[in-house]
């Protein structure tokens, strides 16, 4: 049986920092359901398709390919035989891709893809509602959380890291317009997990946030294997 953990929360809590590294340690599989949803706002764009055309999403959608690729270290998304690794988290696709993953249309064509993609393996997959929609049998579900601030900096910071031009209080606005549409929206909307065990990053650096996850994680295998 595969080991699936499930990692949620807000935009800029350091998900993905977090799951690639653990995913790394524990040897499992790393799938980013974010990167996916962004692919989409990113085609949709480029061929000048508004949220509100289901007709030409669902047209579109039929013939998107979407890959999760491993570069060494690194994970590259790739987009109809394209790495748009770095095109797809520019601050215009994070203004846009919340309109595209609400879309009915759109979860019913990935959910069912994210999960074949952790079907007989271990995984660790993390976005929004991989908790609560896509795997809510996981065996370990963790709510990552940190204050909307904070979120913010991180955000700015991986920007300027990036070469993007950005400005702080305009990634502050986008995260805050960003954790609104997420968690008020009518499909999958951004929440915790009953069953999920909060970890707030706020003030914990990356390897304390990989330490304390892991220590949960083996816990469990641990006990599994009792």
């Amino acid at each position: 049986m595969a080991f699936v953990i499930a990692i949620d929360g807000p935009a800029g809590t350091g998900k993905g920092t977090v799951a690639k590294i653990i995913a790394k340690d524990l040897g499992f599989v790393y799938i980013d359901t974010g990167a996916m949803y962004r692919c989409v706002a990113l085609e949709a764009l480029r061929r000048n398709i508004q949220p509100i055309e289901c007709d030409e999403i669902v047209q579109m959608l039929e013939t998107i390919e979407i890959e999760l690729k491993r570069n060494g270290e690194a994970q590259e998304v790739w987009l109809n035989g394209e790495d748009v690794s770095t095109e797809i988290r520019t601050s215009i696709i994070d203004a846009h891709v919340d309109k595209f993953s609400a879309l009915k249309c759109v979860r019913s064509k990935m959910t069912p893809l994210q999960r074949k993609i952790g079907e007989c393996r271990d995984i660790i997959i993390e976005g929004r509602d991989c908790g609560t929609v896509i795997f809510p049998n996981a065996d370990v579900k963790i709510y990552l959380d940190c204050s909307i601030e904070e979120r913010a900096n991180r955000r700015y910071k991986q920007y300027l890291e990036k070469g993007i031009e950005a400005n702080y209080e305009e990634v502050l606005e986008n995260i805050k317009q960003r954790y609104k549409a997420e968690t008020q929206r009518e499909i999958a909307p951004l929440k915790k997990a009953d069953d999920a065990i909060l970890v707030n990053s706020t003030n914990l650096t990356i390897e304390e946030v990989v330490a304390q996850i892991e220590k949960i994680i083996k816990d469990k295998i641990k006990f599994f294997q009792a």
